[in-house]
């Protein structure tokens, strides 16, 4: 089914930077086809869009299924105004953004496109640049977007949204037009992960040591990778990885091994947050690097699962004793990271209300026991890099199929009435500020509705040509 880019591209100040992001990964990595002309089609200040810039992303979005309204190229183009506007604005006041900020944003897009398409290769072929130019080209748009996004967060900071605004704001919307929600629910889990017995650490690092023997001796490490790592992409990429020396979200213990390493060299076994180790240099290009590796997880068994099953059994009786609260029982004993830190609440894209089929297939039967507020019995699991668990479930909400109303859904009503009149915010802060800067607009978007403001601003302090 066709995606609809309106969702997309709609204005709405929530949505503001996606078409930039958009562009960012258009031009970095799309090869449209070329455009045989060229030409200016919007300026602000000193600041220039080009009629590729807008045929190129539109052309990409179609390739990736998104329908196009008939009024896109004039969406896109009044949204890149609005973004070159906000970089003005944040430039003349000075707004701090550092050049390390730019490179994480740079890094985390390569590395997501590398996992994209397969490999560091894969993505240079793809793109017909190396990483070096890639990184490059999406400099200056990646230092556009933070600093569109800083200014916006200026202009909106401080706004607040009484009850008396929700209300208002929704007794505004059609009935007709009101969404339809499946039934909801608001799940919050405390887990533990049972310590393996020294013994089974020790016999991971054994495993490890004589791996390491057999790759020294001649034997190919992705082969070895295949058949015995413990982490689950080991069967597709036979453990082999690009990465880049200052990336975040890899575990810190395991980069900082790889790159002490030579090409060619095989560490010792060593032990990071999702297990032990070995890792194999491919190759090095300053900061990049292709690497190999094997996992194993030492085995947790039964008793130590039993173990962990006892305390949580106590952390329940204590909860439904009123003895402790559930954040305060997140805080002292849950164990995942992606959950501790929201208080133990589960999230899904649209935040902590998540439908049936975004749940974990181990939760589910424990949820049908529960009622709103229960907490249920310690279960066992295993996760999805293979690591055995144990976790109780705590049911808070759960709402039935229903159209949206107040007093179900007044926590998502009042964010949109709260993003709305931020809106209303930032537009008002265009309609202010656009007047003083020099503006271009081309003929062929003059008559579009959404660049109204534009065009206005062009007849005063610019040109429309």
């Amino acid at each position: 089914m066709k995606k609809n880019i309106q969702q997309l591209i709609m204005k709405q100040s929530t949505l503001l930077l996606t078409v930039l992001t958009i562009f960012i990964s258009i031009n970095a990595f799309a090869q449209p086809q070329k455009l045989m002309a060229d030409k200016i089609v919007g300026v602000v200040g000193n600041k220039i869009i080009l009629k590729s810039d807008i045929d190129n992303a539109l052309l990409d979005l179609q390739r990736q299924g998104y329908e196009l309204p008939p009024d896109a190229k004039c969406l896109s183009l009044e949204q890149s105004m609005n973004i070159k506007a906000l970089v003005l604005q944040a430039e003349k006041d000075s707004l701090p953004i550092t050049d390390e900020e730019i490179d994480i944003e740079i890094d985390n897009r390569i590395r997501d496109n590398i996992m994209r398409f397969g490999s560091k290769d894969e993505l240079e072929k793809i793109a017909g640049k190396t990483i070096y130019q890639l990184k490059e080209d999406m400099r200056e748009p990646f230092r556009d977007q933070k600093l569109a996004m800083a200014m916006r967060n200026n202009i909106v900071e401080g706004i607040k949204i009484t009850p008396n605004e929700v209300n208002k704001f929704f007794s505004n919307i059609p009935t007709d037009s009101l969404p339809l929600y499946e039934s909801e629910v608001e799940i919050g889990q405390i887990v533990i992960y049972p310590k393996a017995s020294r013994e089974a650490e020790q016999y991971a690092v054994e495993q490890l040591a004589d791996f390491k023997k057999q790759i020294e001796g001649g034997k190919g490490i992705s082969t070895i990778a295949s058949l015995y790592s413990d982490d689950p992409s080991a069967k597709q990429n036979s453990g082999q990885f690009d990465v880049n020396r200052t990336e975040k979200n890899y575990d810190q213990a395991w980069l900082g091994k790889a790159f002490t390493l030579k090409e060619g060299q095989t560490s010792s076994p060593f032990k990071s947050k999702f297990g032990y180790h070995i890792i194999q240099m491919v190759s090095r290009a300053g900061d990049d690097a292709v690497v190999r590796h094997i996992l194993k997880i030492p085995q947790v068994t039964t008793y130590e699962l039993q173990a962990g099953l006892e305390k949580l059994d106590s952390v329940r009786a204590q909860l439904i004793a009123g003895t402790t609260d559930f954040g305060t029982a997140v805080n002292k004993h849950s164990e995942d990271e992606g959950s501790k830190f929201t208080g133990g609440m589960l999230q899904g894209p649209g935040g902590s209300f998540l439908t049936i089929d975004q749940l974990d297939k181990d939760i589910i039967p424990a949820l049908r026991a529960l009622k709103i507020g229960q907490y249920s019995q310690p279960i066992s699991f295993t996760d999805d890099r293979g690591k055995k668990g144990v976790k109780l479930i705590y049911l808070k909400t759960q709402t039935e199929a229903h159209r949206e109303n107040l007093k179900d859904d007044y926590s998502r009503i009042s964010q949109k009435a709260l993003e709305y009149k931020k809106e209303e915010a930032l537009e008002k802060w265009f309609n202010n500020k656009i007047s003083n800067y020099y503006i271009v607009i081309d003929g062929e978007y003059t008559n579009c509705e959404v660049m109204s403001k534009w065009v206005k601003a062009a007849s005063v302090h610019g040109a429309v040509k």
